[in-house]
């Protein structure tokens, strides 16, 4: 009876030790979360936003409207999965690259930026606004260690 009774006290305590192990060793080794997959847009100042859509329509064959030209193409991983590159020139005196002082403001694509976002707030990395939702994705701006205003994309593609 000793035995038997020495034999499940020592299996219930090597459980309880390995899911205590198990339990330390996951929180120490988060989940790593995929963070940029690719170019969402560039955007840039310029003087006259309407003579530079029809430069590049002309010489190099955008195909532009008033908010620049969008490039399409497919995920390397999966061809049967479209994505988009915005291109797209902005009036020289436009706020919206604030408080960046650059001419011009990346946009990144990503996946889960809530999680993304959460993540860079623990890195101490500055979000300039709130995650915004659209009918093409959610948005929000992040500036880099030299003030550069960066736009994260996660695109419902």
């Amino acid at each position: 009876m000793k035995k038997a009774t020495f034999i499940i006290l020592i299996t219930a305590t090597s459980f309880c030790f390995g899911f205590a192990f198990k339990t330390m060793t996951s929180q120490q080794n988060p989940v790593k979360v995929k963070r940029v997959t690719g170019i969402g847009g560039i955007f840039f100042k310029c003087k006259n936003p309407k003579a530079i859509n029809e430069w590049y329509k002309t010489h190099l064959g955008f195909n532009t409207s008033p908010y620049g030209t969008s490039f399409e193409w497919r995920q390397i991983d999966d061809s049967t999965k479209k994505g988009l590159t915005q291109w797209n020139p902005f009036a020289e005196k436009t706020k919206y690259f604030e408080p960046s002082t650059k001419d011009f403001m990346i946009n990144y694509r990503v996946e889960n930026l809530e999680t993304l976002v959460e993540e860079l707030r623990k890195e101490n990395v500055t979000i300039v606004d709130k995650i915004e939702s659209y009918d093409y994705g959610k948005f929000v701006h992040i500036l880099d260690i030299e003030g550069n205003k960066i736009q994260l994309w996660e695109p419902k593609d």
